[in-house]
């Protein structure tokens, strides 16, 4: 399929359902300002697909993604306030410019899209071992799985890990 025919059909299922996913989304979020951001995020996301054209249900399409959208977004909120709380809890002379505060807040942000990119399994293991302070023994055991896969586990979150630290050099 042509790029001009693939732009014709994200086009039209725009123009079709662009203003009804934003009030699908407004009734969510009760926040109008928030839910034109999420459902030009969702767009975003089908951007370039090339089975629009055949979709059969678009609105339950877009409202799938637009929840996959959504999960993102509170998950991103909710470690926007974990990290807000946290720095509350600083001294007065300790606080960061809010210059420091973005950066923080973008790192945070690329962590965790770094995290959401292993598999669940892997991504669960890591964080025991990281946040839960966990053996691999106890992570398997707590998993049902063997020590040789947590390891293995573990080496593929380090990997990405350290992927992502090239991307912020």
């Amino acid at each position: 399929m042509t790029a001009a025919v693939l732009h014709t059909h994200f086009t039209d299922l725009y123009s079709a359902h662009h203003s009804w996913l934003q009030r699908w989304l407004c009734v969510k979020l009760g926040n109008a300002h928030d839910a034109a951001d999420l459902t030009q995020d969702t767009f975003t996301r089908i951007l370039g697909r090339n089975d629009l054209a055949t979709l059969h249900e678009p609105r339950a399409y877009l409202t799938t993604v637009a929840k996959g959208v959504l999960v993102n977004w509170y998950q991103r909120q909710a470690l926007e306030r974990a990290y807000l709380e946290a720095l509350a809890t600083l001294p007065e002379p300790t606080a960061i410019s809010p210059e420091q505060r973005m950066v923080i807040l973008e790192t945070l942000h690329e962590i965790d899209a770094m995290l959401d990119s292993l598999p669940a399994k892997v991504k669960q293991a890591f964080l025991m071992a990281q946040l839960d302070g966990l053996g691999y023994a106890e992570i398997a055991a707590s998993l049902g799985m063997s020590v040789i896969t947590i390891k293995r586990y573990m080496k593929q979150a380090f990997l990405q890990c350290l992927l992502a630290m090239e991307d912020f050099a």
